[in-house]
């Protein structure tokens, strides 16, 4: 439950009758909304249940159906005009933050406000000042002139809150928030929503879009969800549990602390071996995955967890490292890490909107990609092997799209994520490797995700699972490691695998 909140209860943003349809399919239905000054109203709902067109309509990005009517402190809101040109006081933060990761923070907040300027020339020192004072509010510790490439998740998300902020002091507004957390590690976390109570101390207003329900509660004083494009509910938050708030998303119960599968598994030849991985965090790691097994990879920022997945894939490590790999079907043959040489197996990475799909393909482009040299004849792509391989997978998955000649940008997080674990499954590799594979997606594609996987494991699949989300590795575990300072300090099996367990570990100080 939220913290104190300071709501007047008086509306600062309302919206009347909002509708959106595109061709073949009514996204939103008659949807109304207020949000009150001073408090933090969270918007939920399933992939593809209108939030986003709802955010994308407030934004400017599309045009709401006609009727639709919006007000900003009383003053109407011209939906479906850029906000630059509309109201001041209703600020974006959007999932992909929109910023240009090649430039500093301090260029990226120039770019939006404008460079402090002598006669002729830009003010360097002036700038870098103007930056560390927006910055500083939120706390950040970040060299304002190094590429936000060097930045960490979080860094980033404050730079976006920052540059959506420049220029608004706090008082009557709406800063919409979507999806802030969904590539933050959990210990993260704590310090955007911090963020947020500041923000609503101040008297400002945010419209919280969140797939992660223990944020809901701790963040939020009321909530909307979005159900088939129409309003489910709006209700206070301390009047929900965790599973009556994931029924109102679904339409009907579930559990929120969903286990799929059995819990022992694995009991296959060991058809991946890592011996002496080695990286940035990673001080030697020995790994060994069974056919049939799901290993859990657990451990906080800085444990080596998010490198392991990528060198047991073969990804081009960042910076160097060292140690060998063991891969399917080469039983005598050991890869070193460092070898482009190497075959590599098939990741569903952390950030799927950089790593994970290409946004101007369709989703048959993207879900075709990972197998187009079987896909071929004589240097020409077979069309109809492609259809095929494409529908078989897309039904077997369950991606809900338009169609798959549809640009995979079009869909929802959850479905995207979908695409890419299609592609991935499709290259029948024998071992898949996942990172974070529940960032962005809801409660009910989650479970889809989570059955899938244990469906696939069952079936004699081994599967990697890296992920600072605990209910993943609980839902879908056979074993996990957790990691400390770069070295394995605990191996949890079977029902001792839990939550409260690697929290144990990881708070002993053995990390």
């Amino acid at each position: 439950m939220a913290d104190q909140p300071v709501s007047s209860g008086i509306s600062v943003l309302r919206l009347r009758s909002l509708s959106k349809t595109f061709p073949g399919t009514r996204a939103l239905s008659d949807v109304s909304l207020d949000v009150h000054q001073g408090e933090v109203h969270a918007l939920m709902g399933q992939n593809g249940s209108g939030k986003s067109t709802l955010i994308k309509i407030l934004a400017g990005y599309y045009h709401a159906d006609h009727g639709a009517q919006a007000w900003l402190d009383d003053a109407p809101v011209a939906l479906g005009v850029v906000a630059a040109s509309r109201h001041d006081r209703l600020r974006f933060v959007h999932q992909d933050l929109g910023l240009i990761l090649e430039l500093s923070a301090m260029d990226n907040l120039a770019l939006l406000g404008g460079f402090a300027r002598r006669p002729g020339r830009i003010d360097w020192a002036q700038q870098r000042r103007t930056t560390e004072a927006m910055l500083s509010r939120f706390g950040a510790d970040i060299d304002v002139r190094r590429p936000l490439t060097e930045a960490t998740p979080v860094q980033r998300t404050i730079v976006a809150i920052a540059a959506a902020l420049a220029g608004w002091e706090g008082g009557r507004g709406v800063l919409v928030l979507d999806e802030p957390t969904a590539v933050l590690p959990h210990t993260e976390v704590e310090r955007l929503l911090q963020i947020v109570r500041e923000l609503r101390r101040s008297g400002s207003s945010v419209l919280y879009v969140s797939h992660r329900l223990d944020e809901i509660f701790q963040i939020a004083d009321r909530v909307t969800v979005l159900r088939d494009g129409s309003v489910a509910a709006t209700t206070e938050v301390a009047g929900l549990t965790r599973n009556s708030l994931a029924e109102l998303m679904v339409g009907s119960a579930v559990n929120a602390d969903y286990r799929a599968g059995s819990r022992t598994g694995g009991d296959g030849e060991v058809v991946l071996r890592g011996r002496g991985l080695r990286a940035r965090y990673l001080a030697g790691v020995d790994v060994e995955l069974r056919a049939g097994e799901v290993l859990g990879i657990a451990g906080l920022p800085g444990s080596g967890m998010e490198e392991l997945p990528h060198l047991l894939a073969g990804e081009a490590p960042d910076g160097p490292a060292a140690g060998e790999v063991q891969l399917p079907g080469s039983s005598a043959a050991w890869w070193s890490v460092g070898d482009t040489r190497r075959p590599r197996l098939p990741i569903v990475p952390a950030d799927r909107g950089r790593e994970g799909v290409i946004a101007e393909f369709t989703v048959a482009e993207n879900l075709s990609l990972s197998v187009l040299g079987k896909l071929g004849c004589r240097g020409r792509l077979l069309k109809a092997a492609e259809r095929e391989l494409v529908d078989t997978w897309t039904r077997r998955v369950q991606i809900k799209a338009a169609s798959t000649g549809a640009v995979v940008t079009s869909l929802s997080g959850g479905n995207q994520q979908k695409v890419v674990l299609a592609r991935c499954l499709a290259a029948q590799a024998g071992v898949l490797v996942l990172s974070e594979p529940t960032a962005g997606v809801d409660i009910g594609t989650r479970e889809a995700i989570y059955d899938l996987i244990a469906e696939q494991a069952a079936a004699g699949l081994a599967v990697v699972v890296s992920s600072t989300d605990a209910g993943d590795l609980v839902a879908m575990c056979h074993r996990v490691l957790v990691l400390g300072r770069g070295t394995v300090v605990a191996q949890l099996e079977g029902n001792d695998i839990s939550e409260r367990a690697m929290m144990s570990v990881l708070g002993t100080g053995e990390h």
